[in-house]
């Protein structure tokens, strides 16, 4: 991913959690509020409730992947917050992917 295609100030965030909207399937929760930009902005978060830092980085992976995966049905000028839960541990790409388009079609966004 390209740097302006991540979220990374603190503002952003709480703008985020505040006014954005949210939606959980069985791996994932996500955050979706429209930038008013060009482009789409992401973040991948896992907490220590997900393991250690070996997974943690897996659980980020397999966010980063999936994403990567289903972008062309992301429309453009949103920021989106990707987090682990901890039923992430010893899932498959595939079913974290559906999991992740799950919680994208109750937010709107697909």
């Amino acid at each position: 991913m390209l740097k302006k295609n991540v979220l990374r100030k603190k503002a952003d965030f709480d703008k985020l959690y505040k006014s954005g909207k949210s939606a959980a399937d069985r791996y994932v929760v996500v955050f979706v509020r429209p930038n008013g930009l060009e482009v789409t902005r992401t973040a991948f978060l896992a907490s220590k409730k997900v393991g250690n830092s070996v997974a943690r980085n897996k659980a980020r992976r397999l966010m980063k992947e999936s994403y990567r995966l289903s972008l062309a049905d992301i429309p453009k000028g949103v920021d989106i917050i990707f987090i682990a839960r901890n039923t992430i541990i010893n899932k498959k790409q595939k079913e974290v992917e559906r999991s992740m388009s799950a919680a994208l079609t109750k937010v709107g966004i697909k």
